[in-house]
């Protein structure tokens, strides 16, 4: 066994997290959905910062039930805007109701994990990088996507937030050479 990957330090939280789910093939499109928004409210702070507060934007957003949010308004946008426990950014909370349209008029979870995993051909594009150096912050691959994402009216998602989401939902394996939870 090598060294594990480097990003994800000594915190518990984010070993588990890397250990057991970054980079594990995701298919479940509502899945995919939530893990794409997360990344989203990632911009400009820390993973482990959305990590830890990974439950209570569960509780907020309705069990990323785009269904649900979709319906939302301005009330609820106050209502977000005033929960301790999420990341309160307006803009960010409306990309979320919005990018909940775009995805149900996409066709909803099969028809997005479908049109997600067909960037890759239906299976992980595996690398394979001996160091987090190596590891770009995004690739033509990444930006193809977002500008698609966008032009389907999606936000915060540009080709940084989309690479992430590749590597977290396993479209993409960035495990590095070496590393226990890289499975191939």
């Amino acid at each position: 066994m090598g060294d594990r990957c480097s990003w994800c330090g000594e915190d518990p939280l984010y070993v588990a997290y890397h250990d057991t789910e970054w980079g594990v093939p995701e298919y479940d499109g509502r899945a995919l959905w939530e893990k794409l928004i997360l990344d989203g409210f990632q911009a400009g702070l820390s993973w482990i910062t959305i990590l830890r507060k990974r439950d209570n934007f569960r509780t907020a957003f309705a069990g990323f039930r785009p269904e649900v949010i979709a319906d939302w308004g301005e009330d609820e946008v106050a209502w977000l805007l005033a929960d301790e426990g999420i990341i309160r950014h307006r803009g960010k909370i409306e990309a979320t109701i919005g990018n909940a349209r775009a995805y149900l008029d996409m066709g909803g979870a099969a028809a997005f994990s479908e049109r997600m995993w067909s960037y890759v051909d239906g299976a992980p594009l595996v690398n394979r990088f001996a160091s987090q150096a190596e590891i770009p912050a995004s690739t033509p691959l990444s930006t193809q996507l977002s500008k698609d994402l966008k032009a389907a009216g999606f936000k915060f998602c540009g080709p940084t937030i989309v690479y992430a989401w590749m590597q977290a939902c396993g479209l993409v394996n960035d495990h590095v050479l070496g590393c226990p939870a890289r499975r191939v």
